[in-house]
């Protein structure tokens, strides 16, 4: 509203003989502007009349009393606000622009003018007093005034726009005032028959008319002209508006344009650049103009600048991190290597969570929106896992609250070989590499690839299921190393065993059989015990060659001597079948010995999934 009676106070202008008319077309557009809006202030000042409200009375004991008697929130909305709404929404300048429309009298121009500069004056108070308790209640329903930085910095922003374009109209209406103020000097100093009604067009028959229409234009042009060579009157801060023409355009854009960009101007400014006279009303709207840009500037630019520096603050507390790093580090003379793997994990958690707290983040919130939040974020990733595929909802939902995010650069290692296993990871993103040297026997080396979908630390899931397990975390079997950086999901010990727990009562073999396929541990000893087999019966068949092949010998030497009787004969035969025996027993001996070389492969821990006795 306000807004409207600005542009409003740009509908008189200065132009032609007949100095003063009135734009009407830019004052029938803005007063029907106006009315629209009353209507609708209007419907909102008779829903206060509806509105219930908690009686401050009986905040005392808990939340409040919420009031719903008509008659109480009527006493207490006539009582309060409603002096002041009836009078922002009265309307006065319809009334007084419509009046002089009506009557088309160019004499009326004078009148309406200083009616209409008088009312904006009068009812920009009870607007402003309106208007700051409404920011108070919307702040104070909604917790915040805008929802993003940008949208707080641009609501700021607009606001100062618009007090800029209040300010310009008024020195815009004020100018136009003091322009008036020079044609009737001017006027009674040629003239001693002046009269108002001499510059408003419509006394052409009065007496002295005819004497001030011949000497007018060139008298108002030597004095009124606002240039600095006139002697005859001090414009001040106004003479920018009649050397630049504005009084005169018919254009509103321009006249819009000007005086906004005058009033953003001596706003931002303060009013340094002002060169004033010395009458009084030109003072006061200078010194007005001067405090109301500081406040303006401390309170708007103020806000805005907090909103924009909203944005980069965590950037900003990241910088700060990052040089309390690096002081650290050169302070513990910390080698080059491990300077660069600490300021590349920082980076790229910097990267990955821009400085939030996912964690605590959640943790801050009531349990069933933590675990429909968690529930959002982690079951679809749960759910690649092939050890989790199947599960119910009720135990991905216990692991799901249970997981925690992990980050890793490249080349870190996870686990090592040997040391306690504490958490089992899930992994989202990344690709990683691992290995194992059996507990470090001579000549063994698997190595295998972990990415998406994959999981670790599956030893401690058997550590988990065992119910005879103590507190002494199992050791892992793997070295496990990051080739790129990897996001993934954590489930600490303790957590492993509450869920572990749960996974007793499925009585599910699948689960089973899924754990023996995707465990590394039992993918090493399944091709250990493979590679074991496979050498065993290599050995088999080369000792089962090897015996052929004497037996073969035997025979052949057996033959070559039967050319020596029956009694030969026989006796040949026992000893070829005391050598086949012995062969025999040669070839036990050596498979026995054999065996013992080639230890069939320990078989893992394998995961209590039976149910509780109980």
């Amino acid at each position: 509203l306000d807004d409207l009676d600005s542009t409003a106070s740009l509908s008189p202008a200065a132009a032609g003989v007949n100095k003063c008319r009135f734009d009407r077309k830019l004052a029938v557009a803005a007063t029907t502007v106006r009315t629209v809006i009353d209507v609708f202030y209007l419907i909102r000042m008779a829903l206060q009349f509806r509105t219930a409200y908690i009686a401050p009375s009986s905040r005392v004991f808990g939340r409040g009393e919420l009031v719903i008697n008509p008659a109480q929130i009527a006493k207490r909305y006539l009582l309060g606000y409603f002096i002041i709404d009836f009078l922002s929404v009265l309307p006065l300048p319809q009334i007084v622009i419509w009046r002089y429309l009506r009557r088309l009298k160019g004499s009326d121009v004078y009148a309406t003018k200083q009616a209409l500069l008088f009312i904006v004056l009068i009812q920009y108070i009870p607007r402003f007093v309106r208007i700051i308790p409404l920011f108070s209640e919307l702040k104070r329903t909604s917790g915040v005034f805008a929802e993003t930085a940008w949208a707080g910095a641009a609501y700021y922003l607009l606001l100062y726009m618009l007090c800029s374009h209040i300010v310009g109209a008024l020195w815009y209406l004020l100018g136009m005032e003091r322009n008036d103020s020079c044609w009737q000097k001017v006027c009674y100093d040629n003239n001693k028959n002046c009269s108002y009604n001499f510059l408003y067009c419509d006394d052409q028959q009065s007496q002295g008319y005819q004497t001030w229409s011949n000497m007018s234009e060139k008298v108002l042009s030597a004095t009124c002209s606002g240039k600095e060579d006139d002697d005859g009157f001090d414009f001040g801060i106004f003479a920018q508006a009649l050397t630049s023409g504005i009084f005169s355009s018919s254009s509103f854009i321009s006249k819009y344009c000007y005086c906004l960009w005058w009033g953003l101007q001596n706003l931002s400014t303060l009013g340094q650049g002002l060169q004033t006279s010395t009458y009084p009303g030109e003072v006061i709207f200078s010194i007005a103009l001067a405090i109301f840009g500081l406040i303006l500037f401390a309170l708007l630019i103020g806000n805005m600048q907090t909103y924009l520096q909203s944005l980069t603050i965590r950037l900003e507390e990241m910088r700060v991190k990052r040089r309390d790093s690096e002081q650290w580090m050169h302070h513990r003379l910390l080698p080059q290597e491990l300077r660069e793997r600490v300021r590349r994990y920082d980076q790229y958690k910097w990267l990955e969570t821009r400085g939030v707290d996912e964690e605590s983040l959640v943790t801050s919130l009531p349990k069933d929106l933590r675990r429909d939040i968690k529930r959002h974020l982690c079951l679809k990733l749960v759910r690649r896992v092939p050890l989790f595929e199947n599960m119910d909802e009720r135990l991905l939902d216990a692991i799901c609250e249970r997981l925690k995010p992990s980050l890793y650069t490249e080349k870190t290692y996870i686990l090592r070989e040997g040391d306690p296993v504490d958490e089992m990871l899930f992994i989202i993103r990344g690709r990683l590499e691992s290995e194992t040297t059996d507990g470090g026997r001579s000549g063994f080396l698997n190595r295998s690839s972990l990415k998406e979908g994959d999981f670790c630390g599956d030893e401690l899931l058997t550590w988990a299921l065992d119910p005879r397990s103590g507190s002494n975390l199992p050791s892992s079997t793997r070295t496990v190393r990051a080739i790129t950086e990897v996001e993934a999901f954590a489930l600490e010990a303790e957590e492993l065993k509450f869920v572990a727990s749960q996974f007793r009562r499925l009585h599910s073999r699948q689960v089973q059989h899924t754990f023996r396929f995707y465990s590394e541990q039992w993918r090493t000893w399944a091709a250990r015990f493979i590679q074991a087999a496979w050498r065993r019966y290599l050995k088999r068949k080369l000792m089962e060659q090897q015996r052929l092949k004497e037996e073969e010998e035997a025979e052949a030497s057996m033959k070559s001597g039967s050319g020596g009787g029956s009694y030969s004969l026989g006796a040949t035969l026992l000893v070829s079948r005391f050598a086949a025996n012995a062969l025999r027993g040669v070839h036990r001996n050596r498979l026995s010995r054999a065996s013992s070389v080639l230890v069939k492969p320990p078989k893992p821990p394998e995961p209590d999934f039976s149910a509780d006795a109980d």
